[in-house]
């Protein structure tokens, strides 16, 4: 394990999915969402593709046991993807960016219900926390809560990244399923096809000829979006998930100065106490996580013969 390089590689890819979202949410005026999933998903294709021949992975990453898995995998990203492309187009950069942060706690409720894993007091604390959070970022955007007449594009906006935030949830948990059998080079690769596929089926719904400003914005995203899967594969690959998943809230930070500074987009206090509770309650699970995967070390250990 190499640490500091694998905190380099994730903040890497932290950093290169906001700019990503940044030019998607820069042609989202004009530029409809599926077709935003089609540049993002198709111009990461070549990127993985080349990362997978320059790491001899070519045989491994095009070799899958089930197509159905990495399918429904692909189908519950894209639907993700083109959720929250929808909703940068409506809400503040910060904003998305918060209201996302409700997927890895999504994770926890979803991996007790469909995959059985034990989820104690500690953790379901942790999650309701984080869910309050996402709901005092969420009120202002809803009538129910605020009391007052909001746009509904804005409130249309939350509930798309919200629904979108819990299409990531489950496309963990098909991650986490298709690990057990699937080579992470193939894991990665496949989505980008199947998303590229998936996105052309919004092509009926009014696809727009991008100028050649919005073209070259998408193609980047695209070439980022695909370099940032790398280096958060790269990131895993060189240090414990407990050790680099908290640089995940870095986007938080990057999010705020991005939206101030280029959309002019300034953060309310009410987000910003939201925020901080989704992010408090995803740093204390994987605290949680990494104690107990400590004890579980020791137990091990303990078990081992010793000669």
């Amino acid at each position: 394990m190499q640490p500091i390089k694998g905190i380099f590689f994730k903040l890497g890819s932290v950093t290169l999915f906001i700019v990503m979202s940044s030019l998607i949410k820069a042609t989202a005026d004009h530029v409809p969402p599926g077709q935003a999933v089609f540049f993002r998903s198709f111009f990461a294709i070549p990127v993985i593709f080349a990362w997978l021949w320059m790491r001899g992975d070519l045989a491994t990453g095009l070799h899958v046991q089930s197509r159905l898995a990495h399918f429904w995998r692909g189908f519950a990203g894209t639907c993700a993807m083109g959720l929250m492309f929808a909703g940068l187009g409506l809400l503040p950069l910060p904003e998305v960016t918060a209201l996302g942060y409700a997927a890895p706690l999504l994770t926890v409720i979803f991996a007790a219900m469909f995959l059985g894993e034990d989820v104690r007091a500690f953790r379901l604390a942790s999650v309701a926390l984080g869910l309050a959070g996402v709901l005092i970022v969420l009120s202002p955007r809803l009538t129910v809560f605020s009391g007052e007449q909001v746009a509904s594009t804005e409130a249309l906006g939350a509930m798309l990244v919200l629904m979108g935030a819990v299409c990531a949830a489950l496309a963990q948990i098909y991650v986490r399923k298709l690990v057990q059998s699937e080579q992470t080079s193939a894991i990665v690769f496949y989505f980008s096809l199947t998303s590229t596929a998936l996105s052309l089926l919004t092509l009926p719904f009014g696809w727009v000829v991008p100028s050649p400003w919005e073209a070259g914005l998408l193609v980047l995203a695209g070439l980022l979006g695909g370099t940032g899967q790398i280096f958060l594969t790269s990131a895993y690959r060189y240090a414990d998930a407990s050790v680099v998943a908290p640089f995940d809230y870095a986007s938080m930070l990057m999010a705020i100065l991005i939206g101030y500074f280029v959309f002019s987009e300034v953060p309310t206090v009410q987000m910003l106490i939201g925020a901080g509770l989704v992010v408090m309650a995803g740093v204390a699970i994987i605290w949680r996580e990494h104690a107990l995967g400590l004890k579980r070390d020791k137990a091990r250990q303990g078990m081992t013969p010793q000669g």
